[in-house]
Order: C-alpha cells, then sequence, then structure tokens
C-alpha cells in the first residue's frame, strides 16, 4: 500500500457534492490510508467498519490533541483560550471524561429525552406554520437549523433570540473545506462566545433556572466537581454540539429522500417506518464526514498498518458505514433496512451523549415535514445544491416547493 498521502479534494465541488464515489475508491484501495483532509491537516483514514470499531475503543487512540504531534491542531485552537477549550468532554479521556459526562448525562437519559416530545412536536409544527401557506421554503434556513437551535436552548436555558450571534460565532470556529482558517477570526469569534456564556452563567449564579446550564454551575459552585473552564467549555460544548450536527441530520435527510421517490413514497405511506429510516439516513448520508479524529498515544497497528505515535486518526465513519462486508447493498438507500449499527454516533465511551435527542428530533422533523408538506420537491435541480464541505456536512440551503395548505397540522 502507497505511503503517499491522497488529497481529500474539498477544492472540487463535485466531492463536495457527493464524496462517497471518492470515499469507496479510497476503501477499496485499503483499509488504513494517509490523507490530507480538511484545513490542509494530515491524518490517517481508517476506512472498514471492523477496524473503526476497534479503533473507537482502543484506549492508545487519544482524544485529547495535546497527544497529537502535528503542532498545526493545537496553534488553530484560540491562543488565549486554549485550556479553556481544552476541558471538554469530547477532548479528554477518562477519568476527566467520566467526570464530566457524569454531570450532564442526567439530562439525556432516553426517558427524559422522551418527555421533550411535546415540546419538540410544538416547534416543529409552528416553524411548518410560518411557511407552509406560501407554498415553498428553504428547509435549512426555515426548518433544519432553527428547529434543534431552539430545543438546545431551551434544555441548556439559553435565550432562543441569541441564536443568530452564536451561531455566527461557531461559524467562524469550524472548518471549512481547504482553507486554513483565519486564527484572528477564530479568536475573535471564541473571544466573543466565551463572552456572552461568561455573562449568561453570571446571570443564572445570580437566578437559577430548572434548566442543564444552572444544575452545571450548582455542580461547580456548591460540589466543586469541576472547574470554571470545565464548565464553560461544557457549556460551549453542549451549545453548539446540540444543533450542528442535527442540521444535517434533518436537512441532510430531506434531501437525500428527494433524491430518491421511492424511499420518500415508502417512508411517507408507513410513518412507522421512521425510527429505522432515521438510522438509515444517519448510515447513508450522515452528519460527519468523513469522520472520528483520535490521537495516536503510540505506534499503533490497524488492519497490519503501523501508524506512529502522535499522528492523527481518523475513524471515517462516513465511509465505513458504506462497508459492504457489514451491510447488504450500501450504497443503496433504504428506509426498510433492519440492520443498524452505523457509526454516525461514534462507538465507546465517546458514543454521542445527545443521540436520544438527536433521534428523536429526526423523527418528528422528517415525519411531520413529510406530512404536513403535500407534494414535497426540490425547487432547483439537485446538482445547484450547496454542501458544507469538511468535519460537518448538510446542505447549505434546501429550496423546495409543495402543494400550500392552511396551518392546522
Amino acid at each position: 500500500m502507497s505511503q503517499q498521502p491522497v488529497l481529500l479534494p474539498y477544492a472540487d465541488p463535485a466531492f463536495v457534492a457527493d464524496p462517497f464515489p471518492f470515499y469507496r475508491q479510497l476503501r477499496e484501495e485499503g483499509p488504513v490510508r494517509r490523507a490530507v483532509i480538511a484545513g490542509g491537516l494530515d491524518a490517517w483514514l481508517v476506512t472498514r467498519y471492523e477496524d473503526g470499531i476497534a479503533a473507537l475503543s482502543d484506549p492508545r487512540l487519544s482524544s485529547d490533541v495535546r497527544d497529537a504531534a502535528d503542532p498545526r491542531l493545537m496553534e488553530r485552537l484560540p491562543t488565549t483560550e486554549r485550556p479553556s477549550l481544552m476541558s471538554n468532554m469530547l477532548r479528554s479521556d477518562p477519568p476527566d471524561h467520566t467526570r464530566l459526562r457524569r454531570l450532564v448525562s442526567k439530562a439525556f437519559t432516553v426517558r427524559r429525552i422522551a418527555d421533550l416530545r411535546p415540546r419538540i412536536q410544538e416547534i416543529t409544527d409552528r416553524l411548518l406554520d410560518a411557511v407552509v401557506p406560501a407554498g415553498r421554503a428553504d428547509l435549512v434556513a426555515d426548518f433544519a437549523l432553527p428547529l434543534p437551535v431552539t430545543v438546545i436552548s431551551g434544555l441548556l436555558g439559553v435565550p432562543v433570540e441569541d441564536r443568530h450571534d452564536f451561531q455566527r460565532w461557531t461559524d467562524d470556529m469550524l472548518l471549512r473545506g481547504p482553507e486554513i482558517p483565519d486564527p484572528a477570526t477564530v479568536d475573535a469569534a471564541w473571544r466573543q462566545m466565551r463572552g456572552y456564556l461568561t455573562a449568561l452563567l453570571a446571570a443564572k449564579r445570580a437566578r437559577p433556572r430548572d434548566d442543564l446550564l444552572s444544575a452545571l454551575i450548582a455542580a461547580r459552585d456548591e460540589e466543586q466537581r469541576l472547574t470554571e473552564d470545565e464548565l464553560i467549555a461544557t457549556a460551549l460544548l453542549l451549545l453548539v454540539a446540540g444543533y450542528v450536527t442535527t442540521v444535517g441530520l434533518i436537512g441532510g435527510g430531506i434531501a437525500a429522500l428527494l433524491a430518491d421517490p421511492r424511499q420518500l413514497a415508502l417512508l411517507r405511506d408507513d410513518p412507522e417506518l421512521l425510527p429505522g429510516a432515521v438510522e438509515e439516513l444517519l448510515r447513508y448520508d450522515g452528519p460527519i464526514s468523513p469522520g472520528i479524529a483520535r490521537f495516536a498515544r503510540e505506534d499503533v497497528e490497524i488492519a497490519g498498518v503501523t501508524i506512529p505515535r502522535g499522528a492523527t486518526v481518523l475513524v471515517a465513519s462516513a465511509i465505513a458505514d458504506r462497508d459492504p462486508d457489514r451491510f447488504s447493498d450500501p450504497e443503496h438507500l433504504d428506509v426498510t433496512r433492519q440492520d443498524y449499527g452505523h457509526l454516525a454516533f461514534g462507538h465507546g465511551v465517546h458514543y454521542c451523549l445527545g443521540a436520544p435527542l438527536a433521534r428523536l428530533e429526526g423523527q418528528i422533523a422528517i415525519g411531520t415535514a413529510l406530512r404536513r408538506l403535500p407534494g414535497l420537491a426540490l425547487a432547483v435541480p439537485p446538482s445547484e445544491l450547496r454542501w458544507r464541505a469538511g468535519g460537518l456536512r448538510n446542505p447549505l440551503r434546501l429550496p423546495v416547493t409543495f402543494v400550500p395548505s392552511g396551518r392546522v397540522p
């Protein structure tokens, strides 16, 4: 196997729109490939399902970027706030990860999330009420984005009217394809985000509410179970991670269904298929692409390939979830598929804490849109859709048309 790194062609609009032919070629060429990924970073891609499961369970592969040999990874974090950003559960390993996760896990139990169903349905219907009379909408800006933002804001106790600010700061901090992020822009975005969160936490210290941020403040101030940096980093993680990938699940899921009228019809005719259909949409074209980063604490052998200490390992869930050794007919979207087990939410101790919430939002959003928007179709050719490049995957806009109707669900 050649050890020359392959360049993921984020500058090619065809790749950004549909990376899966390229991904399939990578997987067929070998189970582990050196690659240049988003932002020009070097990584070793793990492309097959069983190897991905093993890698995500391997304690020799760390989530802490301080274990990475490439200094650019640390340099791309905001200069003055690196300690804070390193203090959340996404970037930590046990025992810190275990302690931090335990503090917030009670808010994301299956039962607690199920209790949110009426509220999520109410938000979904309100957003659709605003567009159904017009017979056209952008289902990202009008629906897939504001829905999870509103839900996570309510759970945390963040004023939803502030969403445009924190969405803008988040966008400035995220990688976008081949370009190297501007350090000054990233620093400015984080300073504004930290200032916002600091003021919000101060307000909640003065007047606690029945929300997750108030509970975390109590854990910080009364029980000394986390530091101030950990408090801010956890608030940031929950706020951002609570919506960015769900936008991709809802927007990307609807886009995938609109590209396959037969699957769309199957799901519309039988809403009982929704839970399995959401799992299939996550497997087929999930919101993380190509995958999940880890850092080798020591030399690690994966599928016969020795990966050196300090290397970035990217468990390519978007590639592995179409592995024909794991899934039958993997290139085909099948909303009746019963064989789940995708890696879109990760695996092991870092399995996505918000998975139950994302699943529920996806089921309600997609199911309600299909029910309330008869004749739903793309307003532009599929080739004209523009997609986010690098790390996250979702259509930037999803212009659609449908038969106008009244406001009654």
